[in-house]
């Protein structure tokens, strides 16, 4: 069944490249739902497939397959009045899918550098109580360690030292690097600088859209 209401985007980029931020952004400006892998499986960790729930692999610590995960986000866009997909495709075999159950409206992919993306990540801080992000460098809190929020304790997570950043930016040119050029050999692909100011961005966001 193809999805085909309201406006259809899909934004892709590395970790790090921003596009959480932009995709809440984009959901709000236009009214049409952020949707994502993680929140998919979350919403939906017991819905029935052929290959379990995504509970059951969820709770063994498992990589949910392919298939489970196809099954989830196709609900999740059939019952979307318009959304930005954000963290799926994350390989060829899910862009194939993609294709068959979604007509898009724009593929855009945020362009940043490693060595930024490197940097962005490793700096970034979360409240060890509220669960609030500040940074290093871009969004320092008024006292060093202490959460503006609430005064709880900033600390680093385990997923953004910078051996385990590296890992996850590997995973990602090996899975998903070949989805970009899948799009860009077809012609689809809308390259933006996102290594400007968030506001800059998502200006060159809302200029291509309204170009498509």
């Amino acid at each position: 069944m193809v999805v085909d209401m309201g406006k259809r985007i899909l934004l892709l980029g590395a970790p790090g490249a921003g596009k959480g931020t932009q995709s809440k952004r984009l959901a709000e400006t236009y009214d049409i739902d952020h949707v994502t892998t993680g929140d998919a499986l979350r919403a939906n960790k017991d819905m029935e497939t052929e290959y379990g729930t995504p509970r059951s692999f969820m709770e063994k610590g498992e990589l949910v397959p392919d298939a489970v995960v196809n099954e989830i986000v196709e609900a999740a866009l059939e019952d979307a009045d318009g959304y930005v997909l954000d963290g799926y495709p994350r390989n060829l075999s899910q862009a194939e899918y993609l294709s068959e159950i979604a007509d898009l409206d724009a593929v855009l992919s945020l362009e940043v550098a490693e060595s930024e993306l490197v940097e962005r990540l490793t700096g970034r801080r979360v409240c060890s109580e509220c669960g609030t992000n500040f940074h290093v460098k871009f969004n320092q809190p008024e006292e060093a360690g202490v959460c503006d929020e609430c005064g709880g304790e900033l600390i680093q997570r385990d997923d953004d030292t910078e051996e385990t950043v590296r890992e996850r930016l590997s995973v990602f040119e090996e899975n998903t690097e070949p989805v970009i050029e899948h799009y860009r050999d077809e012609g689809v692909l809308v390259e933006i600088d996102g290594e400007q100011t968030p506001d800059e961005v998502f200006d060159d966001i809302v200029d291509s859209l309204d170009d498509a």
